[in-house]
């Protein structure tokens, strides 16, 4: 139960920080760069790109201390990329597009993977400071798995979307 609280925290967390980075104050001329690079990406995005994206990334927050920082960089940056989205192509609210992306089963695949990341390099932590992070790092490999399972479904959605919408 106790992981369970820590993973809902970090699931709340984490969209505070991405709204974080939907706020901030953008000149047009970084939207547009980050909208370039936007592009760019997607003249080749495919199921397997959006799973090795986001498995890397959910990889790197499993890492005891470091993860949830490079994790809170990551969210917030997603922030910063619909906050320039919103400006350049949608005008609308960066909030109410942040927001809207939970009506589609990917985004919140990817956030509850997030925070099992995030959750379980804390426990790691705890765990390796109490001398028990052997029994730990089973739990961690099996949460690693599980977030593999999720993102490869939401890679999977997510392209079908993208593909859909061209």
């Amino acid at each position: 139960m106790k992981r369970l609280c820590t993973i809902v925290a970090f699931f709340f967390l984490a969209i505070i920080i991405t709204m974080a980075g939907t706020l901030t104050p953008l000149t047009s001329s970084d939207a547009n760069n980050i909208k370039e690079e936007m592009d760019k990406l997607r003249e080749n995005v495919s199921a397997q790109y959006i799973f090795g994206n986001n498995m890397m990334i959910c990889l790197i927050m499993f890492v005891p201390i470091i993860g949830p920082l490079f994790g809170t960089y990551a969210l917030y940056n997603t922030g910063v990329v619909i906050e320039a989205e919103s400006m350049t192509r949608l005008h609308v609210s960066p909030i109410v597009i942040f927001l809207s992306l939970f009506f589609l089963p990917f985004a919140w695949l990817e956030f509850i993977a997030y925070s099992t990341a995030a959750a379980a390099s804390i426990w790691l932590t705890w765990r390796l400071i109490q001398r028990k992070g052997r029994h730990e790092l089973v739990r961690t490999c099996i949460f690693i798995a599980i977030c593999a399972v999720l993102l490869l479904a939401g890679a999977i959605v997510e392209d079908i979307l993208i593909a859909a919408s061209t």
